[in-house]
């Protein structure tokens, strides 16, 4: 038997939860680590989601989630095709949402607001969340990762460019990850159409963080 649960039970427990979902390189982990910090929150990182036990996933009922145990190796994942990896991304974030939902409830219950960096879908949190409880954040121009991705000092960046060059043709395998990042398919998101609240980064060369910081709190009315 498949468990639901209603989307008013939902939102009645993450009242207190704030949502940050958009582009990567917008600075979405950042102005969760500046809120969390300045207003005294608890603050949900990427990947939140990791706190489930891998041993705990069904690759039957969590297939894209397992995908990493059941591949034969990092050079069968850098060579999926733009819509291949766009399709397992999509996947991924659907399975996630189970498990970011229930670790936030968990959460809730110390009473604190919390901030998360989320990959839940735009159609989930409109059914779980309220309009000034989630900010969609972007980037002008949006393929700005391409350029960017491996410039930040990460180590999860770190090991992906370190698989990148074990394979036969660095440079192929490279251009095709770098495809992954500029790959919008017509049913990719349209953020700036979900009905969200929006904050566009233009800036790439200046400390724009308290800016972004500001419109962030008096979206939220934390200020």
């Amino acid at each position: 038997m498949k468990i639901g649960i209603s989307d008013n039970i939902i939102k009645y427990y993450l009242q207190n939860v704030y949502f940050i979902n958009g582009h990567s390189y917008a600075g979405k982990s950042t102005m969760v680590r500046m809120l969390s910090q300045r207003f005294d929150m608890i603050g949900c990182g990427e990947n939140y989601s990791d706190v489930f036990p891998r041993d705990k996933l069904s690759q039957w009922k969590q297939p894209a989630l397992s995908y990493f145990d059941t591949m034969s190796g990092w050079r069968e994942w850098l060579s999926q095709t733009a819509e291949e990896h766009w399709r397992w991304t999509r996947a991924t974030a659907r399975e996630c949402a189970e498990i970011e939902i229930l670790e936030l409830v968990r959460l809730s219950a110390s009473g604190k607001k919390i901030v998360a960096d989320t990959n839940i879908p735009p159609d989930i949190l409109r059914e779980i969340s309220d309009y000034d409880h989630v900010a969609i954040l972007l980037t002008d121009p949006p393929d700005i990762t391409a350029g960017r991705f491996f410039d930040r000092d990460d180590p999860d960046k770190k090991f992906m460019l370190e698989q990148i060059n074990l394979c036969p043709d660095p440079e192929a395998a490279m251009e095709n990850f770098r495809s992954w990042l500029t790959y919008r398919p017509p049913l990719d998101t349209d953020w700036e159409h979900t009905g969200f609240w929006t904050y566009t980064r233009r800036d790439f060369e200046h400390d724009t963080r308290e800016d972004m910081l500001a419109a962030l709190a008096e979206h939220f009315k934390l200020a």
